[in-house]
């Protein structure tokens, strides 16, 4: 726990009550360990941005990072201050997007061993997809500071918005997509493959490739499976300060057998909860979503409001993206294809309305949600995400919102005190008043 001048409460940890939150935090550090041991012995190392398709780098043993891990990682550390003052120092803004940020402030650290877990290895490939002015530019600035090879992506975007995108993703996106689309992201994931292949000497293999895919669809089917479980059971048994760790971190290893057995041990320990009638918040009487990113600095947050107002945050999109947005099936037939229909719509699920406003408002109902908090990003791109469409259509759906502005990894913008306030104070007067 943080505080800074003013003795405000900053950040706190959650208290985590599933095993295979923990066991995921475990995991990860014993992998980053390994990794970095691996990228010292003088193996290639491409540090991604989330909506990169890490499965060609997972499919030809590419040592990698991505992005918004490392900046949740450095977040949660407490990092903030320190790192985002280099930025300030040499002459950047002070308000730059800092969750694609802080690895570029971080390069600027002359002890870089100091960061998290022993610091970010020095990467050889940075990745990323043009899919904001800030993001490119930003990468391409960390690629020079390395002396990395850096290879943007080309992005594309929808000239139609499906209805009900989520029940289309996993046998339809052939219809979900419109053709051209898809055959321009194929082309470019065999540009990039001749680029890794070209770098890093290593070969692609197609066979491998399918069954990372359907490794990653097994993963993905729990998740599908505990998010509806969470869904229907009341009191829930358990809310994001569990689930949000345990599914970003494993996601962040989809396509490894580690991952597709955690996601099952994940589901199979609230399929136990619910069978013991074991509840996160017993006095249960509000049902929240958190929409945006995780407040990684800070994730006790979630968790303060239980026991006064039975409020539990039990939704988050890591969980219901996971559930809705990443099986493909039958992937065999052309495993590059189904690929391409994961990755090209990643942006529109969650930044484009009406493909995510439609989501998060449907996803209120099945979930049985009472009100929403909103983060709302105020130096991030992407995030602008049309926060005025998502929160009419829950409001029109009968869900209240409560937009908070701040940084979901930059601690010097939060008041604990202030937000704890406004948060309160919504469930007084819009959830509890009503």
């Amino acid at each position: 726990m943080a505080e800074d001048k003013k003795g405000t409460l900053q950040g706190q940890r959650s208290v985590k009550n599933m095993e295979s939150a923990k066991t995921a935090s475990q995991y990860q550090k014993a992998w980053f360990s390994a990794m970095s041991e691996r990228v010292s012995n003088g193996e290639p190392f491409a540090y991604i941005n989330a909506d990169v398709p890490m499965e060609i780098l997972r499919t030809m043993d590419i040592p990698f990072v991505v992005n918004q891990w490392w900046a949740a990682l450095c977040s949660a550390k407490q990092m903030a201050d320190k790192y985002f003052g280099f930025l300030r120092d040499n002459g950047y803004r002070d308000d730059l997007c800092n969750y694609c940020a802080t690895a570029l402030a971080g390069s600027m650290d002359l002890n870089p061993e100091d960061g998290p877990w022993g610091g970010l290895p020095k990467p050889t490939i940075t990745i990323t997809r043009l899919t904001c002015d800030c993001q490119g530019k930003i990468f391409e600035l960390f690629s020079q500071k390395h002396g990395a090879d850096f290879y943007p992506m080309v992005n594309t975007i929808p000239n139609i918005a499906p209805e009900k995108w989520w029940e289309k993703t996993a046998d339809h996106w052939e219809d979900l997509y419109e053709k051209e689309r898809l055959d321009a992201a194929v082309e470019e994931l065999k540009r990039l493959i001749g680029f890794l292949e070209m770098k890093t000497g290593r070969m692609f293999d197609n066979n491998k490739l399918i069954k990372v895919m359907n490794l990653i669809n097994e993963q993905e089917n729990y998740y599908r499976k505990a998010r509806d479980l969470i869904a229907d059971t009341m009191p829930a048994p358990v809310t994001i300060s569990d689930t949000v760790n345990a599914v970003m971190q494993a996601q962040w290893q989809r396509g490894t057998e580690w991952a597709a057995g955690h996601a099952k041990a994940f589901y199979e320990e609230i399929r136990e909860r619910v069978s013991a009638g074991d509840t996160a918040c017993p006095n249960e009487k509000i049902r929240l979503m958190w929409i945006g990113r995780g407040l990684w600095f800070n994730l006790g947050f979630y968790q303060y409001f239980e026991e006064k107002f039975g409020a539990a945050f039990i939704w988050s999109m890591y969980l219901a993206m996971a559930a809705d947005a990443y099986v493909r099936n039958n992937v065999e037939a052309d495993p590059l294809r189904a690929l391409a229909a994961r990755y090209i719509g990643m942006e529109d699920f969650l930044h484009m309305p009406p493909w995510n406003s439609e989501w998060f408002a449907y996803e209120a109902k099945h979930n049985k949600i009472d009100g929403a908090v909103y983060l709302v990003p105020e130096n991030c791109m992407q995030a602008v995400e049309g926060a005025y469409f998502i929160t009419k259509a829950l409001e029109d759906s009968g869900v209240p919102v409560l937009q908070l502005r701040a940084d979901p990894v930059d601690a010097r913008r939060w008041n604990q005190d202030n937000m704890t306030m406004a948060v309160e104070k919504f469930l007084e007067e819009r959830i509890i008043g009503e």
